[in-house]
């Protein structure tokens, strides 16, 4: 019986879900970065440097975090988990020679990267929650937001992995995820910047990720978070149909 392409997807997630049910801790020790960012330059820095935008530093960047937190788990696992099934493991070579297909692998692939930044971030939501870093009932979306933003950062990283032909171009991964991190108004306003790297940083996926979690914890939602997160959603179904060309080409010819 044939079914339509991707509607398989679920499987793999849960063959990923069966693979790591005795590894949670690996999974959860992403989680301590952004802990360790928040208590050191948001508590600790944040004593010197005081209010910004009319909160405290560490609500200021919180969201910040929050929104790099889901940014990193979706790109570590969508590039080095992908990465070693397809170069090293020759797993997906034995997926494609069941029904499931390119899109069945793409989808599942992502959906179970974007599971992985989801994890890291709700843990970090009940973290700045408890600390009183939301300063609005809008920040009750602050998750499902984390779950676009997996989504996108899912996309790209799983498409950009079948470009990558062996460890050291990790490296390049890194070049491109460390100055994003940094620049993206992270830790201080665009305001900042000159007007003309205002425009550069304004296509950063981290810094429409950063604008659309920090509007909802600090209450100022408006019209450009549609923006935000359709930006978000396009940049991901890209990467979904980029490593679907690409592993249909890779394997099956």
């Amino acid at each position: 019986m044939t079914t339509f392409a991707g509607t398989r997807a679920h499987l793999l997630f849960e063959r990923n879900l069966m693979v790591y049910r005795r590894s949670w801790l690996i999974i959860f020790s992403g989680l301590f970065e952004p802990l360790f960012y928040l208590a050191s330059i948001g508590f600790g820095l944040g004593h010197y440097v005081g209010r910004v935008n009319g909160v405290s530093y560490a609500s200021y960047i919180a969201p910040a975090l929050l929104a790099s937190s889901a940014m990193n788990g979706a790109i570590y696992d969508a590039t080095t988990n992908v990465f070693w099934k397809l170069r090293y493991a020759k797993v997906y070579d034995a997926i494609l020679a069941t029904p499931l297909g390119p899109t069945d692998v793409a989808l599942g692939e992502t959906s179970w990267a974007q599971f992985r930044g989801l994890l890291y971030a709700a843990g970090f939501v009940v973290t700045a929650a408890s600390l009183g870093l939301i300063h609005s009932w809008w920040g009750l979306l602050a998750l499902p937001a984390a779950l676009v933003v997996g989504f996108g950062f899912a996309g790209m990283g799983i498409g950009a992995s079948t470009f990558i032909r062996s460890w050291q171009d990790f490296d390049m991964v890194q070049l491109v995820q460390l100055p994003m991190f940094l620049f993206s108004a992270t830790f201080y306003p665009l305001s900042v910047y000159p007007v003309a790297i205002q425009w550069i940083v304004r296509f950063s996926p981290l810094y429409n990720a950063i604008v659309l979690v920090r509007s909802l914890t600090l209450g100022t939602v408006g019209p450009t978070n549609i923006l935000n997160a359709a930006y978000l959603v396009a940049l991901g179904a890209f990467g979904i149909w980029l490593a679907r060309r690409r592993m249909a080409g890779l394997l099956l010819t």
